[in-house]
């Protein structure tokens, strides 16, 4: 059979695997000249460094299969996310945990001690956390809310605290040790070679023709399938009107050396205007040493235009309103599946990512073994 993949990135490159191991051919475009879609790595041409192009991506999970399913396909080197925050003239430890506790107040509470401590400073009163910022101050108070949460927020997402939905923040840790791991998943660790290095492996088999620099609107052959990563208005030409993203950009600077010591550091206030910087040496310490200069990128985050990378989706009530159209749209058109953080217009970690493209290759085998290619619109539910 002849299908089609929209987007190179990891949810294109599994299902587009799967489909070709199985003697099908397969067309996989994207209309960047690179693949790996925003988890995209190269070296960068001055100093050496391995460069997260589009933003840091650390790979975390708690899924076996997809731990064990991205190794078929590059060494991964043990790393762990450890974040810095600057607020207020001082550095802080993130996520929240028994250091920052202690810092911030000048303390040094126990566990027991800590967790007594910011209960007292949590609104009790909030039992059922609507916004962000309801959420923040029913967790930690109004303290450590102001000082790590509200000013970076506000840069990141271009709204109100009190406009973004109390799901946001639920993703967030609160520690009371001293346990500085920003993620809990059993299973975390860096690409020895790079995410696109990875995705180019997983894309490496018989029976794939991979065009760059293609868009899907250019193609003019017909598919019994297409499997669709790019963004779900954009298949329909934005008739209902285009769903909000957040984007980002990015201030490159080279320096001597060792920049800041760590990774990310997230600058927490409002009067500076990027959110953190990266210092993309630190994101694989077992080679930091070569290199006798460092690169580093201020990110700074505003609505994404037209002709913008798009990172992160708002999800706010006009455009989920929207997007319940345009899943109307997808659930009555026949032939196509959409998949990714694009497709459904929903936000990923890269892990989740995988897992999802993973199972959706488990229902593609039940429709092939049936013989009957009826293929749902989403994998999962979208909303």
């Amino acid at each position: 059979m002849s299908f089609c993949v929209v987007g190179a990135g990891f949810s294109g490159a599994i299902i587009a695997r799967h489909l070709a191991e199985r003697g099908h051919k397969v067309t996989v475009v994207d209309e960047r000249p690179h693949i790996g879609g925003n988890c995209h790595t190269e070296r960068d041409a001055e100093t050496g460094v391995m460069v997260h192009k589009y933003g840091p991506h650390i790979f975390h999970t708690a899924d076996q299969r997809a731990w064990d399913y991205v190794q078929r396909f590059g060494a991964f080197k043990p790393y762990v996310n450890r974040v810095k925050a600057i607020s207020q003239g001082r550095v802080y430890t993130l996520p929240v945990n028994l250091l920052t506790i202690n810092q911030f107040f000048g303390t040094t509470m126990g566990p027991k001690e800590a967790r007594a401590f910011i209960e007292g400073k949590a609104d009790k009163t909030i039992t059922n956390p609507r916004s962000f910022e309801e959420q923040a101050l029913s967790m930690i108070g109004p303290e450590l809310y102001r000082a790590f949460f509200y000013g970076y927020t506000r840069k990141q997402w271009g709204l109100e605290p009190t406009e973004l939905p109390a799901s946001i923040l639920k993703r967030l840790p609160l520690r009371f040790n001293y346990d500085d791991n920003y993620f809990n998943h059993p299973y975390q660790g860096m690409p020895e070679e790079g995410y696109t290095a990875i995705v180019q492996n997983i894309l490496n088999v018989e029976g794939i023709d991979l065009r760059l620099g293609c868009s899907f609107e250019s193609l003019e052959e017909k598919f019994q399938h297409v499997f669709y990563t790019g963004p779900i208005d954009r298949f329909f030409q934005f008739k209902l009107g285009r769903l909000g993203y957040r984007t980002l950009d990015f201030e490159r600077f080279v320096d001597e050396g060792d920049h800041q010591g760590t990774a990310v550091i997230n600058y927490c206030d409002e009067n500076v205007p990027f959110t953190r910087i990266s210092e993309h040496k630190h994101f694989a310490p077992w080679e930091q040493d070569k290199f006798s200069k460092t690169v580093c990128f201020r990110e700074y985050s505003r609505l994404a235009g037209e002709k913008d990378v798009p990172y992160y989706p708002i999800r706010l009530v006009n455009e989920k309103q929207m997007l319940e159209s345009y899943i109307g749209l997808a659930r009555a058109e026949k032939g196509v599946s959409f998949l990714g953080r694009l497709g459904t217009y929903r936000y990923l970690d890269m892990d989740v990512t995988i897992t999802e493209a993973l199972a959706a290759c488990d229902r593609i085998d039940a429709a092939l073994q049936a013989k009957e290619l009826d293929l749902p619109a989403f994998f999962v539910d979208p909303d």
